[in-house]
């Protein structure tokens, strides 16, 4: 049955029992790695925090749940053809983006710069697309709105399985919370996160199909990495599962050490540990680094990126599905008949769900549209202008997205015109687009209200009980570009990210939401 509302959240405690909550989760954290670097790391590290954490797990409808699981496949094959159709992703990217936003203009140039010498046709993705729950306020049903759709560094997958087994432990614990509703807290209604796991084994399947048992997977992480216990656990579930080796370097470290052969185009790795042992050849890249602005301080990293797509190692992701993650896209896929081209256009690619029409249906393109809000171009085009006129005149509804990835990029409500007049102000060379083409107008997803959870920040040794947010994202895995024997695409488990309904923004890297998991209501 649809979801109308969610029930009065959380269950009443008392100072003792929030105490004694407070004590099984910090402890079963610690003990299952469930855990954060703290500010300013040593390292090797001397100390942990908990990751920031839900005492209770959070309802979410269960109608909505599955369907949002039940569509990633479909968001997966969608995000696979963006990256294959490099028309598409010039015309879209190569546009007006490219000419004011330094950051994806250097991207896709680099791109271009490289694609016919690719050697590689196999791309892998480890995606997550995010949802909020919203509130038509007239009485009807919930829906799902997706927020984003992210195709690369999509983090907080073993954590957030981990969560889920954290709030199972603590319900177990405590006879249901302390003896709340025993139906609410069934068993049966918290639904099984296996995000490790899959993603774990999406990683060793780019291992498989590259096809060469002594080759490792590279993972390409930041500099002074917090979160290195979400990466670490990929990395031992890589090792005990699937037998697959793990070397780890910064993004920076790299522009030095990594080798291309010119002739095989095979990526390797040498040890400054084992001078004499040969260098480590590389299967799989995968990026938690190189996402943002902050990580190509010079252009060194843009060589170093553009070497590392040349060799034949599978890239996880390539920089053209880094491309097709952008906002830009998001918003050029709502357009009249765009999806359906993608998802029923008898040319497309087979990733996994068969070419063309195959068992794609118009299902799948009714249920991706019932899941996207109100998106606008802010270029000259007639919705352009409309975008313009709506966010200058009721600008408490919308919020303006530039392209970017990682959290606190986003500008909201009231401070949208007082940015598009600094946008129109800002210098342009002869020729050159306003800078808010740039961004896209998005509507504001209205989250309902009445669901409160006890939040626990990393650190700080007290939780604070909070009118909450949740944001749901479904991970999803898809191996493509090769022959259809080798595709890849399937659903990959889920992350629920809570946070105080006073922050605009929602990321738990950045210190505003809690990994939390959800609790099915009908």
């Amino acid at each position: 049955m649809p979801s109308k509302t969610l029930p009065h959240w959380p269950p009443p405690l008392t100072a003792d029992q929030q105490s004694h909550l407070l004590l099984l989760a910090t402890t079963y954290a610690f003990a299952h790695g469930l855990t954060y670097l703290p500010p300013n790391p040593s390292f090797p590290p001397t100390s942990t925090i908990s990751a920031p954490l839900s005492l209770f797990p959070t309802p979410f409808p269960r109608d909505l749940f599955e369907l949002a699981r039940e569509i990633q496949p479909a968001y997966n094959a969608l995000y696979a053809r963006i990256a294959l159709d490099w028309d598409f992703l010039d015309k879209v990217m190569g546009g007006s983006v490219a000419k004011v936003d330094d950051f994806q203009g250097e991207l896709w140039r680099g791109w271009k710069s490289v694609r016919d010498e690719l050697v590689q046709p196999l791309q892998l993705g480890l995606f997550r697309s995010d949802y909020l729950l919203h509130d038509t306020e007239d009485g009807g049903e919930l829906q799902i709105k997706q927020v984003e759709f992210n195709t690369i560094s999509s983090s907080f997958g073993p954590l957030s399985q981990r969560s889920g087994e954290l709030h199972k432990y603590l319900s177990a614990s405590t006879q249901r919370y302390f003896g709340v509703s025993p139906q609410l807290v069934d068993p049966a209604n918290y639904p099984v996160n296996d995000a490790l796991h899959q993603l774990a084994a999406g990683l060793a399947d780019g291992w498989k199909a590259y096809g060469k048992p002594e080759a490792a997977v590279l993972f390409v992480v930041q500099d002074g990495e917090r979160n290195v216990f979400d990466q670490r656990w990929l990395e031992y579930e890589l090792y005990e599962k699937h037998g697959v080796r793990v070397i780890r370097h910064t993004f920076s470290e790299l522009g030095k050490i990594a080798q291309v052969d010119p002739q095989s185009k095979n990526l390797s790795i040498p040890s400054s540990l084992a001078p004499d042992a040969p260098p480590t050849e590389i299967a799989v890249v995968y990026y938690r680094s190189a996402y943002t602005p902050n990580d190509y301080t010079t252009g060194a990293e843009w060589q170093t990126r553009i070497l590392l797509e040349k060799s034949r190692s599978i890239k996880c992701p390539s920089m053209a599905l880094q491309l097709a993650g952008a906002k830009k896209i998001q918003q050029v896929l709502a357009e009249p008949g765009v999806l359906e081209d993608f998802l029923l256009g008898p040319e497309r690619p087979d990733v996994g769900f068969g070419a063309g029409a195959g068992s794609l249906t118009q299902r799948d393109v009714e249920n991706l549209r019932k899941t996207w809000i109100g998106l606008w171009p802010m270029d000259d085009s007639p919705l352009g202008k409309e975008a313009l006129e709506l966010a200058q005149t009721q600008s408490d509804r919308f919020v303006l997205k530039p392209q970017r990835e990682g959290g606190g990029n986003n500008i909201y409500r009231s401070d949208i015109p007082k940015a598009l007049e600094e946008l129109a102000a800002a210098p342009r060379e002869q020729g050159e687009p306003e800078k808010k083409e740039g961004y896209i107008l998005m509507e504001l997803i209205k989250p309902p209200e009445g669901v409160s959870n006890w939040l626990l920040r990393g650190g700080e040794g007290q939780a604070r009980k909070a009118d909450v947010v949740s944001e749901l994202g479904i991970y999803g895995v898809g191996l493509f570009g090769g022959k259809a024997a080798e595709n890849v695409n399937r659903q990959a488990g889920f992350l629920l990210r809570t946070k105080g309904r006073e922050s605009d923004e929602g990321g738990v890297a950045i210190g505003i939401s809690s990994i939390d998991s959800p609790l099915l209501v009908d």
